[in-house]
């Protein structure tokens, strides 16, 4: 192990040496964390970066001593916070630190948070455990702590269940309840995974600021480097349970001395990567002004229809033969529903689409069992697409017996090849979907959407949700079959690394619209709408040294049953004139395919 000197001469207020946690199991005992050394120092950010099992959330439950035991236990080490050694605690006295001293943030906050309490019964109950305040008094400081964390009309919130907030909301809420008791050590254990892109900017900009106001020590556990360049200080890389290198974070970044180490840089994206240019290939498919808006209903026995969601509304776009389209936006812009539509797994209220030029819609249904053979997916969960009591065989063979006359010969030569084009072997054949890893049951999710040789693949967020060596070979991996079968992707992301590494061409959505469009290379180099803009600047850096223009969106997306008057942005645009809430903003053509939907231009 590496390690580098730093110039935070702050004391240290937490140090874990030699700490040990294993799991005994019919198989034999399980090496967790094995060794960990490290230490943290009153207002540093450390990072701690590895693929999934590398031990890095067992090293966090063992700070916190949340180990289940049985099966787990901590067999060596010590865990000194200022001094005093937490693995000789017991679980009451580790109950009085937990929470008041050392706090943790996880990643899904509905686990964290009760569903049958409100927000401010939560908040409320962790500063009654640890904090000796009056009873009347518990109630302010509740409001206290969600205005801390940017929660809007706290007086009102206070009184709402996690349901009716947004993922952004409630990760705040959970960040509340951490900082509630003003702890020395805060733990976030992948706090963003499930934000997007601006609300991740945001949070990580409100973690520094209460960082800063309080002077805590802050460890985060990450497997995006993209955080490690922007929050940290030092960053800590393990492997196996292990820590193999550690270090100022622009040192790891431009001298990373393990071989594991430059394995995990060179698999990030870039958003500076230069993508390839696109070409003027034939049009596959094709959308037309495409709508869908869903019913608001009241009434048990009567329902009522009372307003529309308008989930997409008047989105037009072209897939050419061979080429990536991509559609970035946050949560709830459209982008997946315009998918669903896409594979006629949701019924268009208006518009129009095209498969080679003929209207689908109207098609015979010949024309459309065609055509769903043509257009397959590959979704975010490969998990929830596999049948669980299926053998992998029968799994890739499945669509191939109900779209293609072939032999069961024909079949199984057919499923060993596509095995192989997705980088697994015959063997797997035989195996059931449980027995892999997340990015191997990507690649099943990838051969089988291959099996009826279609023209275009919609991808629903492929990579998101796995490490970031695993999503650099599904990328790479994509890119070789495009090349080997000329299929098309419609590629749906809110990563714009990914989306600048892996597409031709982008569009921009926005509140059910399309803002801006155009070729990859030219839309991120000269980003147009104030929308596209606030997307670049808030993705994360790949390197500490990159310096971005800060523009962080206040708010989040207005609801699309009642979509904002005019330009449905110009609540949240940092440039708004007062034509904007007026006007809906025509579309213009600032160079060749580049167009904007902008009262700027």
């Amino acid at each position: 192990m590496t390690t580098s000197a730093t110039e935070n001469t702050a004391p240290v207020v937490l140090k874990v040496d030699g700490l040990k946690t294993y799991f005994e199991t019919r198989w034999g005992t399980v090496k967790a964390v094995d060794g960990v050394t490290f230490d943290l120092r009153r207002g540093e950010t450390l990072g701690i970066v590895g693929e999934s099992g590398s031990g890095k959330s067992v090293t966090m439950l063992s700070l916190m001593r949340l180990i289940p035991e049985p099966p787990g236990r901590i067999v060596d080490g010590q865990i000194l916070l200022e001094g005093q050694d937490l693995v000789q605690l017991s679980d009451k006295e580790m109950s009085q630190i937990r929470g008041s001293q050392i706090a943790l943030i996880i990643q899904d906050p509905m686990t964290s948070l009760n569903p049958v309490f409100s927000i401010g019964n939560q908040v409320g109950e962790a500063i009654k455990i640890h904090q000796d305040i009056p009873k009347s008094t518990v109630l302010q400081q509740v409001l206290n702590v969600l205005r801390k964390v940017n929660i809007p009309a706290a007086e009102t919130r206070v009184r709402d269940y996690p349901h009716q907030m947004s993922g952004g909301m409630r990760q705040r809420v959970v960040g509340a309840i951490g900082i509630s008791c003003e702890p020395i050590v805060l733990i976030a254990d992948e706090p963003t995974t499930s934000l997007d892109v601006t609300i991740q900017a945001q949070y990580l900009k409100l973690l520094k600021e209460l960082q800063e106001a309080s002077d805590i020590g802050l460890i985060f556990i990450t497997h995006d480097f993209g955080i490690v360049a922007k929050m940290c200080d030092r960053v800590a890389v393990m492997y196996a349970g292990r820590i193999v290198e550690m270090g100022d974070v622009r040192d790891i970044f431009n001298n990373p001395s393990h071989p594991y180490t430059e394995a995990l840089l060179s698999s990030v994206p870039k958003l500076e990567a230069n993508p390839a240019t696109q070409t003027t290939n034939e049009v596959l498919l094709e959308a037309e002004g495409l709508k869908k808006y869903f019913p608001v209903t009241k009434g048990l026995l009567i329902s009522k229809v009372t307003g529309w969601i308008k989930a997409v509304d008047g989105v037009s776009f072209q897939v050419r033969a061979g080429e990536t389209l991509g559609i970035v936006g946050e949560s709830g812009c459209g982008k997946s529903t315009t998918a669903k539509m896409l594979l006629m797994l949701e019924e268009p209220t208006e518009g129009t689409i095209r498969y080679q030029g003929q209207e689908i819609r109207n098609a015979s249904s010949e024309q459309r069992r065609a055509y769903r053979s043509s257009v397959q997916a590959v979704f975010q969960d490969p998990w929830s697409s596999l049948n669980p009591r299926m053998r992998v065989r029968d799994l890739i063979a499945e669509p191939m017996v109900i779209n293609l006359n072939l032999s069961r010969r024909e079949m199984q030569d057919r499923v060993t090849k596509l095995l192989g084009d997705v980088g697994l072997s015959n063997y797997h054949a035989n195996l059931y979907p449980h027995e892999f890893s997340g990015g191997q049951r990507q690649r099943l999710a990838i051969a089988r959407a291959l099996s009826v040789e279609p023209r275009v693949i919609v991808l629903d967020e492929p990579v998101s949700a796995l490490d970031v060596s695993i999503r650099a070979q599904i990328m790479n991996l994509l890119k070789d079959l495009q090349e080997e079968y000329n299929v098309s992707y419609l590629l749906i992301a809110h990563h714009l690394a990914t989306v600048r590494y892996m597409c031709d061409w982008v569009a921009v959505m926005y509140l059910g619209q399309i803002v801006e469009f155009g070729p990859t290379k030219e839309l991120f180099q000269n980003a147009s709408h104030p929308y596209t803009k606030a997307l670049m600047n808030a993705a994360l850096p790949s390197h500490p040294d990159i310096e971005q223009e800060e523009m962080i969106l206040t708010g989040e997306v207005p609801s699309p049953l009642n979509p904002p008057e005019g330009c449905r942005f110009h609540p949240r645009c940092p440039f708004v004139m007062e034509r904007c809430s007026r006007d809906i903003p025509e579309v213009t053509e600032l160079a060749p395919g580049h167009v904007v939907s902008c009262h700027l231009y």
